[in-house]
C-alpha cells in the first residue's frame, strides 16, 4: 500500500545514500524494515510479564537452550 510520510531532508538524504550502498533504488525497503522492526520491538514492550511467566516450564532445559540461541542470533542481524 502506499502512502505519504514526511521526513526531514536530512533523513531523506541519509535515507537514499544508505540504499545507494545497498544497491537499492529507492528507500522504500528500508522504511519498511525499520517501521517492521519498531513494531516488533512496540509489541514486545506491551507483552505483560505475567504472560510470560505462564510459559515457565513449557520447554526442556535444552530446548529453552537451542530457543535463547536463536533468539540471541536474530537479534544480532536486527541491530
Amino acid at each position: 500500500m502506499r502512502t505519504t510520510i514526511e521526513l526531514p531532508n536530512e533523513s531523506r538524504a541519509r535515507l537514499l545514500a544508505l540504499a545507494a550502498r545497498r544497491g537499492l533504488r529507492g528507500y522504500s525497503d528500508i522504511v519498511r524494515e525499520a517501521v517492521d522492526r519498531y513494531l516488533v520491538e512496540e509489541e514486545r514492550k506491551e507483552m505483560p510479564t505475567s504472560q510470560l511467566l505462564e510459559l515457565s516450564g513449557c520447554l526442556s532445559d535444552e530446548e529453552a537452550d537451542r530457543a535463547l540461541k536463536r533468539i540471541k542470533e536474530t537479534w544480532k542481524r536486527w541491530r
